[in-house]
């Protein structure tokens, strides 16, 4: 048997892949959306389901089905990453261990997504915008 070896701290500014519960599935991938975590409380209480939310360097992390970029204008508050792919702490950060994403919220069931509509219209009430969505190509 080979001793486990433990995991190394986090580099600053590294980037990482948010990593779901192993009983949560998304086999068709995932994506994330971020707000700073003043906005992110705000969120929280607008939303009847939230799935896996993380909390990394100041910001709130809520993971959504891949592509949840398409069709949807998000306001420039929102950060969307594909893959769910985010920094540790910048450099410079005193201490970048504790700035490591942690999971927030976890949802009940086996399915870590908010869906991304509905996450869509609390994220533009918070920003104080209409949702917005692309204009349609005309015929």
């Amino acid at each position: 048997m080979i001793p486990s070896t433990p995991a190394a701290p986090p580099r600053p500014g590294r980037r990482q892949r948010l990593e779901l519960p192993p009983t949560l599935f998304a086999e068709a991938g995932y994506d994330a959306i971020a707000l700073p975590e003043r906005h992110g409380r705000q969120v929280m209480e607008l939303l009847p389901r939230a799935g896996c939310v993380y909390s990394a360097v100041g910001r709130w992390w809520w993971i959504v089905p891949p592509r949840s970029d398409c069709g949807l204008n998000w306001p420039a508050i929102a950060l969307y990453s594909v893959g769910a792919v985010v920094s540790d702490a910048p450099p410079g950060r005193p201490d970048p261990v504790a700035e490591a994403p942690r999971l927030i919220h976890r949802p009940e069931g086996t399915v870590p997504y908010t869906h991304p509509l509905v996450l869509h219209i609390a994220v533009c009430a918070v920003a104080g915008v209409s949702p917005a969505w692309p204009a349609r190509p005309g015929p």
